[in-house]
């Protein structure tokens, strides 16, 4: 069979393209298989190694830091008075609505009147007559005094008319005191109010007979501008709490109860009990309050803090920055390096937002405030202000 030279001749070619393609897939491949295995050992590098844990932090202080006990308070009125009634009578007028502020003098309640000022006017009509008497006496008491010293009458007719005119000033005195009472009585028909404050709940409404100084009240008023707050306290402070009320009055400061809100007033300590509880082993306190926004009412309970003294440089540190562990309270500290250390603190009391530390920290030390849940010691951290 007859080949063509010319095909023979180009085949020799075509194998060496052929090689030079195969060349360079295979080398492609080297590469593309040394790049996915540099990304891969990349990816396990960077597993290895977990991205920073972003905190805030805050700076270990020292500041003047108030020393206080805590308590529970009741409110009490500065002052409470039960309205009584002084006379009998029918109440005729209730000049006030139930839990009303009323001021000292107001009229609270008009009793019926004419039965009181019948026996004025009888009382007034009967020291018009003693009085009449009284001048009749003294008159003939003068006349039978000058009879005398010209010897006309004898000494005992005399002291008979003295003793006339002696008897009838006597029953005019009388008869003043029982206008007196007969005009008071008048006046107690008009019920009026001892105190500012706060009427409460009516005993005895319109129209019901009254008697004087009846065991119960017509109504209860409660002075509230002051008001006072009484608490206990241990009485193992007794001491330390009269020895700093010597040196200067004592501020008290109440908050409600679920402490969530500001202080409802700031008042001053006035009274410490003459004995204390055996019962409890407590002492009980008072403490005054202007209580000009009425925030405190009568019966109430709020959280009372004493203040006893300033500490001066105290370290503080955010009460967020705390933990609890199986060993007590700890803080994580930031390092050097921006990694977290674990601290474990001792913690004298917290004041408001912050926490008085008494042991394991320094002045200037910086502490994690937020972002614990995420943090180991050495792990690294990244500071950022907003870190949650």
């Amino acid at each position: 069979m007859h080949r063509d030279p010319s095909v023979s001749a180009a085949r020799p070619g075509r194998r060496l393209v052929l090689g030079a393609a195969l060349l360079v897939v295979l080398l492609l491949g080297a590469i593309a298989t040394h790049f996915s295995a540099g990304l891969r050992a990349k990816e396990r590098g960077a597993a290895a190694q977990p991205a920073a844990v972003p905190v805030s932090v805050a700076a270990v202080e020292q500041r003047t830091m108030p020393v206080r006990l805590a308590a529970i308070g009741n409110v009490d009125p500065f002052n409470t008075v039960a309205v009584k009634a002084r006379v009998d009578g029918q109440i005729v007028a209730v000049n006030f609505r139930e839990g009303q502020a009323v001021r000292k003098d107001e009229v609270l309640f008009r009793l019926d009147s004419r039965p009181f000022e019948a026996a004025l006017h009888q009382a007034e009509a009967n020291l018009a007559r003693d009085r009449a008497n009284r001048d009749h006496a003294d008159m003939q008491e003068r006349r039978y005094e000058e009879l005398l010293r010209k010897n006309f009458v004898s000494k005992d007719a005399y002291a008979q008319y003295r003793t006339n005119a002696e008897t009838a000033a006597a029953s005019l005195k009388a008869s003043e005191a029982a206008v007196e009472t007969a005009r008071l009585n008048l006046q107690y028909c008009t019920i009026r109010s001892p105190i500012d404050g706060y009427v409460g709940r009516i005993m005895l409404q319109l129209g019901n007979m009254v008697k004087a100084n009846d065991t119960n009240p017509l109504v209860v008023i409660n002075q509230v501008r002051p008001v006072y707050v009484t608490f206990a306290v241990p009485e193992q402070r007794l001491a330390e709490i009269r020895r700093y009320m010597a040196r200067g009055p004592l501020e008290v400061v109440v908050t409600t109860p679920d402490a969530r809100h500001a202080p409802l007033d700031t008042g001053r300590l006035v009274f410490i009990d003459n004995a204390v509880d055996p019962s409890t082993g407590t002492i009980k306190l008072r403490a005054q309050f202007d209580n000009r926004d009425l925030a405190l009412w009568p019966g109430q309970f709020v959280n009372v803090s004493l203040k006893l003294y300033d500490q001066a440089d105290a370290l503080v540190v955010p009460s967020l920055a705390l933990q609890t562990g199986p060993q007590g309270e700890f803080v994580y500290v930031l390092r050097p390096d921006a990694t977290a250390e674990v601290r474990k603190v001792t913690i004298a009391r917290t004041e408001g937002d912050l926490a008085v530390v008494a042991e394991g920290l320094a002045k200037g030390e910086k502490v994690i405030t937020r972002g614990q849940l995420r943090l180991a010691p050495g792990v690294k951290v990244i500071v950022r202000p907003d870190a949650s």
